[in-house]
């Protein structure tokens, strides 16, 4: 049954934003909220949405109402502190204590979020705390200010200015907070620590607190965050000093911002583990409403790292649960158009144009491959792992299903011509 008997009403006419994998619509008799409509288009390598995978938009929209849910929800912080130490140690809260006086204050009121819940499927209703008989790809959300930093050009430098965020409110922090459980092959700060000489490296990992090296595939003893700008050209990686001092929003409300992200992490790392699926990191976008921190904009199964482990034929792979499996699909099948893909992107570099007007004039003439058509068996596991997902939302999934799509998909990757390339990027022995 719905939480009430409201129906939800909103402008599909004219969308508040039109997003490749997201439109936003405004709720018509209330100006502070927001109608997210999950699409089921997917883009990879920033070429724009470039296939479709049926049943994918009610499934992360699903998840991230579970997600939301579960993180305002009292109940579900009960055991909190017993997984963590289960899965971190005894001694975890020993090292972190803000982290544990953050925990005893959640454990009483939760998280907030923007979140308001699903609309049904079928009754057009508003779910808060319950789910509707049939999901849909629409959620309500509250709404907030979104400022952007002024840009500031002094002789060769660009610089931003981020004096308008401070006394201002009901915005949405301009920081980017990346919470990491270990490290995947594709991680941006493994990409950085190798780029760096060996004194460089030694410094990088003290200022991630890090002991050891970093090594694909392998969990952090404590799970680390670092932080982005959110609201420049690029997102560009900062220090946890740079990072209070753009926020706008002092030191205290800073540190609680850390510790929440991180505490509603591990709220995650439990929903995936439900799942027998491992979470490798995943981003928060936090804003400020007076003394309250709220968590905001979309998470789902695309917008973080979710594993799992398969053997087929005596070696373990490693399975995603995310896009980049789609990523993985171009670069071992079609690695022609992806090597154009690439290649346009240095052109556009050096030239300034943009890489996809490029890559579109280059395939009208021929010069590159055209932007390929997803092979139907590997779409249809893609379908299936979306599926299983939204079960296990409604509480009905199974571990062993989630195995068998897993293996499919390993065997449907050793069988191409890139066998071996496939093995390099997700073979872990």
């Amino acid at each position: 049954m719905p939480d009430s008997n409201r129906t939800v009403k909103f402008d599909t006419i004219n969308p508040y934003y039109n997003g490749s994998v997201q439109k936003l619509y405004s709720v018509t008799d209330d100006p502070g909220s927001l109608v997210s409509e999950t699409s089921m288009g997917g883009s990879v390598f920033d070429v724009g949405t470039i296939f479709d995978i049926e049943g994918s938009d009610t499934a992360r929209a699903g998840f991230r109402h579970l997600v939301y849910r579960s993180l305002m929800d009292v109940d579900e912080w009960a055991d909190m502190e017993d997984y963590i130490k289960t899965h971190w140690g005894e001694d975890y809260f020993q090292k972190t204590p803000i982290i544990q006086k953050t925990l005893e204050k959640v454990k009483n009121t939760g998280l907030k979020t923007h979140h308001q819940g699903m609309i049904g499927g079928d009754d057009e209703k508003l779910y808060t705390n319950a789910f509707p008989e049939k999901l849909s790809n629409l959620t309500m959300i509250k709404k907030y200010n979104i400022y952007k930093p002024e840009s500031v050009r002094f002789m060769s430098a660009q610089l931003y200015d981020y004096e308008k965020f401070y006394g201002n409110d009901q915005f949405v922090i301009p920081l980017e907070q990346i919470v990491r459980f270990g490290v995947t092959s594709g991680s941006s700060i493994l990409r950085k620590y190798n780029a760096q000489s060996e004194s460089g490296k030694k410094a990088y990992l003290q200022e991630l607190g890090v002991a050891n090296e970093l090594v694909p595939w392998e969990t952090f003893s404590t799970p680390l965050i670092d932080l982005t700008t959110k609201y420049e050209p690029e997102d560009r990686n900062i220090s946890r000093q740079e990072a209070l001092l753009i926020s706008g929003i002092g030191g205290d409300m800073f540190k609680e911002s850390l510790a929440r992200a991180i505490l509603a992490s591990f709220m995650v790392h439990k929903i995936f583990n439900r799942m027998g699926l491992n979470l490798w990191d995943l981003k928060w976008e936090i804003a400020k409403d007076g003394d309250d921190l709220v968590f905001v904009d979309t998470l789902d199964t695309d917008s973080v790292r979710a594993t799992l482990i398969c053997n087929v034929e005596d070696r373990n792979y490693i399975v995603h649960f995310n896009k980049q499996a789609m990523r993985d699909y171009y670069i071992c099948v079609h690695d022609d158009w992806y090597s154009a893909v690439n290649k346009t992107k240095k052109e556009a570099a050096k030239t300034g144009e943009n890489f996809t007007e490029i890559l579109k004039a280059g395939q009208a003439n021929g010069l590159y491959p055209e932007t390929p058509v997803v092979d139907s068996v590997f779409m249809d596991i893609q379908v299936d792992k979306y599926a299983m997902i939204e079960k296990f939302v409604t509480g009905v999934g199974s571990k062993q299903e989630i195995e068998e799509i897993s293996r499919r998909e390993v065997e449907y990757f050793l069988s191409t011509k890139n066998k071996a390339l496939y093995q390099k990027l997700n073979a872990i022995d």
